[in-house]
């Protein structure tokens, strides 16, 4: 939904992917719940028969519609990806960012009054151009029963996120046009440095300002007491102190059916969230399992890590930019009508190096994610050993529901799962939670020690 609207985002501010992407997700995908109330915290969980889960397996017809789902998947993210560039070329191509330049330097002289002008028409531009693939994305979802979100609310979602890149990309573009101007050599290495404060201020204000937008929150003790009472069972197996005002329910069956649950902010505002459709479908123990996985997060400190690696990666996809973009100009920039580097009509050409930069990143970015998620995991099983019956079994069943009610690949191929996994696939997980046994084994644990 947010591919071209938050394109210069995703290009510019990796790590502010990690507040806008659940860390849980098997592969992040748009999907919805139904719009049903959890139960009440006094209700005792469902009853569910009781089975050992070794492998992560699913019902023929649900199988075939998880192969179905994923494939299709699959498709639209490559196929959006050419797409993407397709849609940058037509618009250098038909001299389309030279037009709006035009159009800028016109209204005014001041170069703020420019980018307020000229990146609005740009974005916006490649915003409208990209919307068959992403309502294809919404269509999906709906079409597999991923989703419950009418075609009305997911346009005004689009449109905020829309409005969101809008003012965040003047800010960035006015930036990154006017350190060109003033240093033609070392523009990508000062950009990038005033880049850092942007990534972690809009880490900060995110669960206070942009999730909100799209999502109803609600403290988890208000919710769910009885739980609280258990989490904090499993947060002083730690050693640790998590505040109860740092723990949340987020209403996500008004557009979601997936079950999932994140860390999201930064430093003061830094919080766990819960899917109410996790508190719903899963268990108290298999829930707890889950918030063991987030509570890993937020202790091994992965928020951090992220930014750190994806400020990187930054780092050296302007460098390449800087030197990409010097070349494609001197041999098509006056044919795309473009003066020079410094033009604002430039910007496209960037955007395209960037994407591509980012594409051929991508397994080495999703590894280093399943990394991160497979600590998580294993923070998961030490933290709740000896608190949840069946800690292991406990895992297990919550990775079996994650799949059942997500339709996730069932037997992903080596490729996809390097390409496009950023965790590790569900049937690892499984397999992982039911051999990992440090205790049983006279093996010292790698987190949380034992008591």
């Amino acid at each position: 939904m947010r591919r071209f609207g938050l394109l210069f985002l995703a290009a510019f501010l990796f790590s502010l992917l990690l507040a806008w992407m659940p860390v849980s997700a098997v592969l992040a995908s748009p999907a919805a719940a139904q719009a049903e109330e959890a139960p009440p915290a006094a209700e005792a969980p469902p009853v569910v028969e009781k089975k050992e889960i070794k492998t992560y397996t699913l019902p023929p017809e649900r199988y075939e519609k998880a192969v179905a789902y994923s494939r299709a998947r699959y498709r639209l993210y490559f196929v959006g990806f050419a797409y993407g560039l397709l849609v940058l070329l037509v618009v250098l191509g038909g001299r389309v960012a030279p037009r709006f330049r035009d159009w800028a330097e016109g209204s005014s002289r001041r170069r703020f009054v420019q980018a307020v002008v000229y990146v609005p028409l740009l974005l916006l531009t490649l915003a409208v151009l990209g919307l068959p693939t992403d309502i294809y994305g919404h269509w999906l979802s709906l079409t597999y029963e991923q989703s419950v979100q009418g075609w009305g609310s997911w346009l005004w979602d689009w449109s905020k996120a829309q409005l969101i890149s809008l003012v965040v990309g003047v800010l960035l573009v006015w930036i990154l046009y006017g350190v060109i101007r003033r240093s033609p050599r070392r523009w990508w290495f000062y950009f990038w440095l005033a880049a850092l404060p942007i990534i972690i201020f809009l880490q900060f204000i995110s669960p206070y300002v942009l999730e909100p937008l799209f999502f109803k929150f609600e403290p988890l003790e208000q919710t769910q007491p009885a739980l609280v009472v258990e989490i904090e069972k499993v947060v002083g197996r730690a050693g640790l102190e998590i505040p109860r005002q740092r723990m949340f329910e987020m209403k996500a069956s008004e557009k979601y059916k997936a079950v999932n649950a994140y860390v999201t902010g930064f430093g003061g505002s830094k919080r766990i969230v819960v899917w109410d459709t996790t508190l719903e479908k899963m268990t108290a123990p298999q829930t707890l399992l889950v918030f063991g996985h987030e509570m890993g997060h937020y202790v091994l400190g992965h928020l951090y890590k992220g930014i750190a690696f994806f400020a990187a990666v930054l780092l050296l996809f302007l460098c390449l930019g800087y030197r990409g973009l010097h070349a494609v100009l001197g041999r098509w920039g006056e044919h795309w009508a473009i003066r020079g580097v410094d033009d604002w009509a430039s910007l496209p050409v960037l955007l395209l190096l960037l994407s591509v930069f980012g594409f051929f990143f991508s397994p080495v970015a999703n590894s280093f994610s399943r990394y991160l998620e497979h600590q998580a995991d294993t923070y998961g099983l030490e933290v709740t050993h000896g608190i949840v019956p069946e800690s292991a079994e406990a895992a297990a069943g919550a990775f079996q529901v994650l799949g059942e009610i997500n339709l996730a690949d069932p037997n992903p191929s080596t490729f996809i799962k390097v390409w496009l996994y950023s965790h590790p696939p569900l049937n690892e997980r499984i397999v992982f939670a039911q051999t990992y046994d440090p205790w049983g084994k006279g093996e010292p644990t790698q987190f949380v020690p034992e008591r």
